[in-house]
């Protein structure tokens, strides 16, 4: 793929999506790309992620373990989401299992390129930070609206 598509598919991330060309070539142009055949695992639930991921072609189907072993599909995913995008600025661990659901392609972001990122250009990091404290609120009110069911 060229460098511009790569660029066209990061602008599609909300994490991206106000961040102009410019800025994002330099993820584009320092990120790497990997295919994966149907049924191939991106990542386990619970590996240490150093990395987020940028879905390019295809889908995953997202899954997590459950007590008696077995593993639940909590959702499926495709073009343009990026998936754990936490571990491009501290360490944590994978949340699930992405598994290929078809013939894909991702753009991998490792954290080192990430920071560079926001240390050139500080305006992003702002950007970032807002759409952080977003998806954190988004979090919170999502469990607000279970609290009942445990209390």
């Amino acid at each position: 793929m060229a460098l511009n598509d790569d660029i066209a598919l990061l602008s599609l991330v909300p994490l991206f999506a106000d961040i102009d060309d410019d800025k994002l070539r330099l993820i584009a142009f320092g990120a790497e790309r990997r295919r994966l055949n149907r049924g191939q695992q991106l990542f386990r639930e619970g590996a240490p992620a150093d990395c987020a991921f940028a879905v390019a072609s295809g889908s995953f189907s997202l899954t997590r373990s459950l007590v008696d072993g077995s593993a639940q599909t909590v959702e499926t995913v495709g073009r343009g989401t990026l998936l754990s995008e936490l571990a491009m600025i501290s360490f944590v661990e994978r949340k699930f299992t992405a598994t290929a659901e078809e013939d894909s392609e991702v753009i991998r972001i490792n954290r080192p390129l990430f920071r560079r990122m926001l240390e050139e250009y500080p305006d992003v990091a702002v950007v970032v930070e807002a759409r952080i404290k977003d998806n954190l609120q988004t979090m919170i009110r999502a469990m607000q609206k279970l609290a009942p069911r445990f209390g």
